[in-house]
């Protein structure tokens, strides 16, 4: 479904991402994993064309999308949710999600808004209050929930388990198991590894912006050099 070939993003003149690539398989669940500063969020940037690859090409269900617009890259069924969230917090639960809508897609889940209630309660509860009144982790879902609202065929969730309480954690994981079971494919980028290996297919660790890893968490867990080189605080 999305392919990323020999990336080079830039901060400037900061080489951020270098020769990055990688696959994501229709229907599966990925991790991007590593350390603060790894260039997660900078390759889920690179992929939405938030930061513009210098170098590569990033191709999503056949189509190349190297200097699109993230509007058009969005159209075309990339759902993004940043990790700072950016509700709109003077808008109610309701509201948010309305914002988000876009028309369904053949080759993905249709979401409604009462279908998104049953996915996250909390934010059935919540449905008339003002984003701004909710709690980080009542956002966290808010954010996702309105991204479903586009109906993507894949969403990417940049940090989800950070800066939430450890019950919602766990309401998150069982949240993108749900989406996994609907058929949606998802990318999520995570330090958190245990979060990740309760969620994730596969795994593909990046540090310093090159890949280290690809492979199965019990290919990862056969290799615990990687994991303490790459992953351990």
């Amino acid at each position: 479904m999305l392919s990323v070939e020999r990336i080079h993003s830039y901060y400037g003149k900061a080489h951020i991402l270098n020769d990055l690539s990688f696959e994501v398989r229709r229907g599966e669940v990925v991790a991007l994993l590593g350390r603060n500063g790894a260039g997660k969020s900078t390759t889920m940037k690179s992929v939405m064309q938030l930061v513009r690859p210098k170098q590569g090409q990033v191709m999503f269900q056949g189509e190349p999308l190297i200097g699109q617009p993230a509007f058009r890259v969005a159209k075309d069924g990339i759902g993004y949710v940043p990790e700072d969230r950016r509700i709109f917090t003077d808008l109610t639960v309701i509201e948010n999600l309305e914002v988000g809508r876009q028309p369904r897609r053949q080759d993905a889940p249709h979401w409604t808004v009462e279908q998104l209630f049953e996915i996250f309660p909390n934010l059935s509860e919540r449905r008339a209050n003002r984003g701004k009144h909710m709690s980080g982790g009542e956002q966290q879902m808010l954010t996702i929930a309105r991204t479903l609202m586009g109906n993507p065929s894949l969403l990417l969730l940049d940090e989800p388990s950070e800066g939430i309480a450890p019950v919602i954690v766990e309401q998150m994981a069982a949240t993108i198991l749900k989406l996994k079971a609907e058929g949606l494919t998802v990318m999520i980028s995570e330090q958190n590894l245990h979060f990740a290996r309760a969620v994730a297919d596969r795994a593909i660790i990046i540090e310093g912006g090159e890949k280290k890893f690809d492979g199965s968490f019990k290919e990862l867990e056969g290799h615990p050099e990687i994991r303490d080189a790459y992953l351990s605080v």
